[in-house]
């Protein structure tokens, strides 16, 4: 028998690609964001259907599964309400809160074979995760979690996410052993391309593309060392709310990455040099959104977009994204079990 998959809140297709080079056939992916229409549905061959997953009923998910298939259900809900870059603040009333619980209704509903769900770490100190566990374990599910270290799996950025899978056909799941003992760097994987220069667009790729730096921040990269911090400025150029003490902490922001390490998690504002540690290397410039996608393990050719688009627009898709490679690692997990 052969898996397939519904992948509800897919964005641009990370993990439904990475599902699909595992050898599992992805039928189709429900999202919000109408942008992402073109890059799921060109590269990867499945139907992208618009819509918000609270309107999602059982019986239009059961119908696109193949008769004796084994069906799984992939949710991988935005994690903004879970991300350490939220401590502090209030997220009770965000709107991406009920998307678990959405998910959870329709695995009762549907009853797929197989579950997957990726969030980052945090999600796990939240009532709504440990309800969802919960309702699954109710349902007869077998379920595995585990925090996933992406280097482990030879995704070249520090990601550490929450990877679950759950199971109604054995109490034996579980994700593959770790692939790489050495990570895979920086160089290993940009090396080779055009270089770029601030603000300017490579004409064989529109994707290599990177946001234009002011005269200050031009100054500030410049006087940045790869896997410094703006520490290392001249007192000029650092930035006053760098010298209070709440600022104090960040001292990844303005930082260029190392050639010979891991990039560092991709953000849905990783083509920002001042957002975080995305400035390049050796180029005064931050990195471009072919970058970032490579970097998130997407296919050099992967098309994002049709026509113009805006850098953040792109750059929030990459970011959203579930790493390909961390995709195909859950593929694999289940296709090595249950196919």
């Amino acid at each position: 028998m052969n898996i397939e998959a519904v992948d509800l809140f897919c964005g641009i297709g990370g993990l439904t690609a990475g599902l699909i080079k595992s050898g599992i056939k992805v039928k189709a992916g429900y999202d919000i964001e109408p942008d992402c229409r073109h890059g799921y549905e060109y590269n990867n061959k499945a139907a992208f259907v618009h819509k918000d997953v609270a309107d999602v009923t059982a019986d239009e998910i059961k119908n696109w599964y193949s008769k004796g298939a084994i069906r799984l259900l992939a949710g991988c809900a935005p994690c903004q309400p879970f991300s350490t870059y939220n401590q502090g603040k209030d997220t009770t009333l965000d709107k991406k809160w009920p998307l678990l619980y959405h998910f959870m209704r329709l695995i009762e509903d549907v009853r797929p074979e197989l579950v997957t769900m990726e969030n980052v770490p945090d999600v796990t100190k939240h009532k709504v995760y440990h309800d969802f566990v919960a309702k699954l374990e109710e349902l007869g599910y077998t379920v595995s979690a585990n925090r996933v270290d992406c280097i482990q799996y030879g995704i070249p950025q520090t990601r550490k996410r929450h990877v679950l899978l759950a199971s109604l056909l054995s109490k034996d799941i579980k994700l593959i052993p770790p692939t790489h003992l050495k990570p895979v760097t920086v160089r290993d994987v940009i090396k080779d391309l055009p270089v770029l220069y601030s603000g300017k667009k490579n004409k064989e790729d529109p994707l290599h593309i990177c946001s234009k730096l002011n005269e200050l921040n031009m100054k500030r990269i410049k006087a940045s060392k790869p896997g410094g911090t703006w520490k290392d400025w001249p007192e000029e150029l650092i930035a006053k709310c760098h010298v209070k003490e709440s600022g104090k902490s960040y001292g990844g922001v303005y930082g260029r990455m190392e050639w010979d390490k891991p990039a560092p998690t991709m953000t849905t504002q990783c083509y920002g040099f001042g957002n975080g540690r995305f400035g390049h290397p050796s180029q005064h410039r931050a990195i471009s959104l072919r970058e970032a996608a490579i970097f998130q393990t997407f296919p050099e050719d992967y098309q994002f977009c049709e026509g113009d688009f805006t850098i953040k627009s792109v750059g929030k898709m990459i970011g959203n994204a579930v790493p390909v490679r961390l995709g195909e690692v859950v593929g694999l997990s289940l296709q090595h079990r249950f196919v």
